[in-house]
């Protein structure tokens, strides 16, 4: 009985109390219990098109990535505007980047990364899921934007995740 009561996405039923609340420009004892009621019931509809819980091994390590991902779009921005702003040509590849993670999950976090940093974005993957089609904007080699994603981005995720 109290597994029904209790929150089964409890990080989307959080971001869903928030939103209601955001979105009803302060908190009232009704704003509050409709959030609660919504938070709840949201995540109880829709239970069966969850896949199954990601298992974070070492969710701490989240902000520190999320850190690392704002700084690198940053910098990625300034770069991509000073590319196309000289008079210097890019050099566009296509690269077969061969996947180490094996969560769905987190071959997800790792090709929405890619495609949110100016200058790369994600193309496919196998149905395998072990290569991801990345494209850059701009690179000396293909063996440098691997080792540039696996440091960056994979390893990290394999540490969260493994």
């Amino acid at each position: 009985m109290l597994d029904r009561l209790s929150f089964p996405q409890p990080w989307l039923s959080a971001i869903l109390f928030t939103t209601w609340q955001f979105l009803n420009n302060g908190l009232s004892g009704a704003s509050v219990v409709m959030g609660l009621l919504l938070a709840w019931l949201i995540p109880q509809i829709t239970a069966g098109f969850w896949p199954e819980r990601p298992v974070f091994a070492r969710p701490w390590r989240v902000p520190a990535y999320l850190a690392r991902l704002v700084k690198d779009i940053i910098v990625a921005s300034f770069s991509v505007a000073r590319l196309i702003l000289s008079p210097r040509q890019p050099r566009p590849v296509f690269v077969c980047y061969p996947l180490q993670l094996e969560h769905p999950l987190a071959i997800t976090i790792l090709a929405s990364t890619i495609s949110l940093t100016p200058g790369t974005v994600s193309a496919d993957v196998s149905e395998d899921r072990k290569t991801l089609l990345v494209h850059t904007l701009d690179a000396g080699s293909e063996q440098e934007v691997i080792d540039a994603i696996h440091e960056r981005y994979e390893k990290p995720l394999m540490e969260m995740f493994q």
